[in-house]
């Protein structure tokens, strides 16, 4: 396994960690949602989480090492996201 999968395989570990605390935040913009759309909603999220996650790893092992760069772009934009929701400025 190379360093760029390793990098993609803990940043994704981060990620679902970040959509976790969001989702377990209670952000009142999910509070509106009824039951079955905010159950809909964090299975999408997670879904297409993963679906990044694994399109990433695939393609770092498939000798596609930049990927590691544009998951750490995409992890960061996610974080900066996470960071405003749970802090209130959003």
């Amino acid at each position: 396994m190379s360093s760029a999968t390793a990098i993609i395989f803990l940043l994704g570990i981060a990620n679902f960690a970040i959509f976790g605390a969001v989702f377990a935040r209670g952000h009142p913009l999910f509070a509106r949602l009824p039951a079955a759309s905010q159950t809909f909603g964090r299975r999408a999220a997670m879904l297409s989480e993963f679906a990044v996650l694994f399109f990433a790893l695939l393609l770092s092992v498939k000798g596609w090492p930049g990927f590691a760069w544009a998951y750490a772009v995409y992890s960061a934009v996610n974080a900066g996201a996470a960071w405003l929701i749970l802090n209130g400025r959003l």
